[in-house]
């Protein structure tokens, strides 16, 4: 059970190939005669055989050529029906149908064959993939890959092609390359999430097309990323904006902004163009771990460094610069028309030492995160002697160094000197800038990845969602979607978001006694539901000085809108006091929901030119302080914040409160479709929501909590304090990233035998991809449960400090049906015997079952008798394995 579901389709030990006869040979010239000549030319090691299921015969006679995988290759789909239904019938695991052309209709026909008999297909509608380590070709791609270490991902047939003709040119190898096309069974998920288990993928590549599922997309990106470096090209990228928008938000944020921010919190890279994904590859899997966005270029030729600079600029990269302490050094040791104040330029007549003596230098200073050295060849030099150098020198460069040998016939022999030492080399310096922008985003992703922000903060004032979610049901119940600006400012005043105090006025009167209220000056706005933006219809007034301007305004604002807008109802106009933040920042935070990914925080530069400045960020929910910190740094505006033209700082954590609690509001209220906090007036004492619009939308009573998300938050609502034996009290919780160092610790503090008994292996720590497999999950499809004991010790200053040590672990991870699940238990040597294996098992279980789970199993070694003594304990039946007979099989029935 600790193998692969998809172990049968891409590892397997036996192939029964449906291709229209018996002889392979005999078969006609196309597409299954090419599939038949690949599956027997490329050394594959198992069993193959051919049969012709038009040929008359019983099942019994079939029975002989009973394999793990079907191979299908037929001209119709009633054919590859039959062909499925025999498959299913000798019990295959697994099958693949070669073709192209199908309609949705055939192919769910397919579809619902392959899952009567649970038969695991890819296809219909793809070319059928490579395994270049087991030497099989199940494709109709072309000639077998190189083995090598990237998995290779793609929905489209021709373009996998072009890859494998590309990549046998530049000597690139595969662990896989998978073709996944329109209308197949096995999704990209599928696929991917067994190439983040595959010991021979390094890395991943993916050109994708579309997504069905993001919730299940998002889960496989995440468990890949963080075990491997995930490298996406998208095509079909839309416009951005829709004018059916009834915020700012939802008119200036398109779909792939989303699909940008949701590869962003998935820890993968995404690359524009072909020409870079490969690049990418090289670059992320090597030796390499960026910390920063610093990159300092070595130049030769200042042209080409002010273009490498520039493209940096472009890409939110900054220029490396040696601190004073370097550049003293290292001045004397180069020519005197050399340059160090931006780029490191040499000049023309610099030499292999001059190279030399500059790369090490910006390897020791520390503000420097990656180096870019550019050769532009010069007379009567040469260009193979400085890559020799760079040779000898980059073996003691601790940062990421990529190189640029301009021009083609006199550098061909230094590049070859650079590939054959594995130094990226490039043939222009922006190609350049981007293999470093690949790194530097991936080390950022990363950072992102690692975050799982409960739906709720721990440190802020809880919220009254009740009322919230009772407001937003009185006005679904009126049969409206758009809140009024008091409804709006009510919600937001609902989860502590500051709004400025607001009073609808319904006539001209009434307005002059609240403006007097509320006191001078104060701002008019019309107040309608069928008005999105009230700027356009010259709905808005400010710096109202007396009540005489009040009533004047009042009445000239509701006719105008009336003239303007004749449809549109009008309750009146409201009255607020102006903001006294006269320095202040205007802001825009807002909320779209994308058809695939849900909801979508945004954020920007607010005002009533939003759209045509067009800044924004955003990030998929939930935020936690450090998110919503790199929400707001990705922005433009991020730049004004700060002491700027005579104002002082803002007050950011006032600014990463509000946005803390715009992610709670989202996590907790599912109907909310868009929202525009515009603008939210920013400044050193605090934050201001002067407007706010809300849309919403009725969701389904029966939903999933937090369904409508596509990353589950941390579910913190399951932590709780048990007792243990003897007095004190540990905590059982799910498992946090942040959780690896004390599972580790737990594993090497094992005995050589339990950590046999759980692994069935004897390694004496967890390898770094399983330990962040084990640490970040995604809550949807596993749980992870850790009981935390918290100890105190006597610290080195003779002072008591408080420790915490992980002692067990019990968690299950959801098995390919959707209706079982697959357990594991582990539990600290000194706490054995305490009963703590046994909670642990019991908590598991019940989550399983509060999860819509029908069984819970799991493999116990033969001879791990307390173990299986605990399961019969708890109620579980104990089976023969007979894939192993040195294992047994524990299941429970939920």
């Amino acid at each position: 059970m600790d193998k692969h579901f998809l172990q049968p389709l891409f590892n397997p030990a036996s192939i029964v190939v449906f291709a229209g006869g018996l002889d392979p040979d005999a078969l006609e010239p196309g597409p299954a005669r090419n599939l038949a000549d690949q599956l027997r030319s490329c050394g594959y090691g198992g069993e193959l055989r051919f049969v012709d299921i038009r040929m008359s015969g019983t099942l019994a006679d079939l029975a002989r050529s009973r394999a793990e995988l079907a191979v299908i290759a037929l001209p119709t789909v009633d054919e590859m029906d039959n062909a499925l239904e025999v498959a299913g019938r000798i019990r295959c695991r697994a099958a693949l149908v070669v073709s192209s052309g199908l309609n949705a209709q055939d192919a769910g026909r397919l579809h619902a064959t392959a899952q009567r008999h649970q038969l695991h297909l890819l296809g219909p509608n793809c070319s059928g993939f490579q395994r270049p380590h087991h030497h099989l070709n199940a494709s109709t791609i072309g000639a077998l890959a190189k083995a090598g270490p990237l998995g290779l991902l793609s929905q489209s047939g021709a373009l996998t092609a072009s890859t494998l003709d590309w990549a046998q040119r530049s000597g690139v190898g595969f662990s896989a390359v998978v073709s996944l096309g329109p209308n197949t069974a096995l999704d990209l998920a599928d696929a991917l999430d067994f190439l983040a288990a595959d010991a021979h993928t390094h890395s991943i590549v993916i050109y994708m097309e579309g997504i069905r599922n993001a919730r299940r997309f998002m889960s496989a990106l995440r468990a890949a990323a963080s075990a491997k470096p995930v490298i996406v090209l998208k095509a079909g990228r839309k416009p951005a904006g829709n004018e059916a928008a009834l915020t700012h938000s939802g008119a200036i944020v398109g779909s792939d902004d989303v699909f940008d921010a949701a590869l962003r919190r998935a820890g993968a890279v995404r690359v524009r163009t072909f020409s870079q994904l490969f690049s990418a590859v090289r670059c992320l899997a090597s030796r390499y771990q960026p910390s920063g966005r610093n990159l300092a270029v070595i130049t030769n030729g200042g042209g080409p460094g002010v273009l490498a600079a520039d493209w940096a600029n472009e890409l939110r990269l900054h220029l490396g610069k040696l601190d004073h302490a370097a550049a003293t050094a290292l001045a004397p040791k180069l020519s005197p028309q050399a340059s160090l104040k931006d780029l490191i330029d040499l000049s023309e007549d610099a030499t292999p030492e001059h190279f030399t003596a500059a790369i090490e230098a910006a390897s020791g200073t520390p503000g420097i995160d990656g180096i870019l050295v550019i050769y532009s060849p010069k007379l009567g030099a040469d260009p193979t002697r400085v890559a020799q150098a760079l040779v000898q020198t980059h073996l003691s460069v601790s940062k990421p160094l990529f190189t640029c040998w301009m021009g083609d016939t006199t550098v061909n022999e230094a590049r070859a000197v650079l590939n054959a030492a594995s130094i990226p080399t490039f043939r222009t310096p922006e190609a350049g800038v981007d293999a470093f922008s690949n790194i530097a985003n991936h080390h950022e992703n990363q950072l992102l990845l690692q975050q799982t922000p409960p739906p709720l903060a721990h440190d802020l004032a809880k919220p009254d969602v009740e009322g919230a979610r009772l407001l937003i049901e009185s006005v679904l119940a009126e049969r409206r979607y758009v809140l009024t600006e008091l409804e709006s400012k009510a919600l937001l005043a609902a989860f502590h978001i500051p709004v400025t105090k607001t009073i609808l006025a319904r006539n001209a009167h009434e307005a002059m006694m609240i403006a007097t209220q509320l006191g001078y000056p104060a701002a008019l706005k019309i107040d309608s539901p069928d008005i999105p933006h009230k700027s356009d219809v010259q709905g808005v007034a400010l710096n109202i000085a007396n009540a005489t301007q009040v009533r004047d305004t009042y009445n000239d604002m509701v006719k105008r809108v009336a003239q303007l807008r004749p449809e549109a109802h009008i309750n009146g106009v409201t009255v607020q006091n102006m903001s006294a933040q006269r320095r202040g920042r205007e802001l825009y935070i807002g909320l779209v929901t994308d058809d695939l990914f849900g909801p979508v925080i945004t954020f920007g530069a607010g005002g009533t030119m939003i759209e045509l400045i067009g800044d924004r960020s955003m990030d998929l929910p939930p935020l936690n302080q450090f998110l919503a910190r790199g929400l707001v740094q990705r922005a433009r505006v991020a730049a004004t914040l700060g002491e700027w033209r005579g104002a002082p700082p803002v007050d950011m954590a006032a600014l990463e409160h509000v946005l803390l609690r715009v992610s709670e509001m989202v996590c907790e209220l599912p109907q909310l479709r868009e929202m525009d906090i515009n603008p939210i007036i920013l400044d050193e004492s605090g934050a201001l929501a002067v407007d706010a619009r809300i849309v919403v939308q009725p969701t389904s009573a029966h939903g999933q909590h937090y369904g409508h998300l596509a990353i589950l938050p941390y579910p913190s609502h399951f932590e709780q304090e048990w007792p243990m034996r003897g007095g004190g009290l540990y905590t059982v919780r799910p498992v946090r990233p942040d959780d690896a160092s004390m599972l580790q610790a737990l594993v090497k503090g094992l005995s050589s035998e339990s950590r046999y008994f759980r692994f069935a292996s004897s390694m004496p720590e967890l390898p770094s991809r399983m330990l962040a497999r084990f640490t970040l999950i995604d809550y949807d499809r596993e749980m992870a449960l850790v009981a935390v004991h918290r100890e105190r010790k006597l610290g080195a200053d003779g002072e008591f400090i408080d420790t915490e040590r992980i002692i067990g672990v019990s968690r299950y991870v959801t098995n390919p049906d959707l209706r079982t699940c697959e357990f594991s238990l582990l539990v600290a040597d000194e706490f054995a015997g305490q009963g703590l294996g046994s909670r642990l098992m019991a908590a598991i279980t019940e989550f399983a079952r509060n999860k819509g789970l029908a069984q819970i199993e799991g493999l116990v070694l033969a001879h791990n008798s307390n173990m299986l003594k605990l399961m019969r304990h708890l109620g579980f039946q104990i089976k023969p394995f007979d894939e192993d007979p040195d294992f047994k099989l524990a299941v429970k029935v939920l």
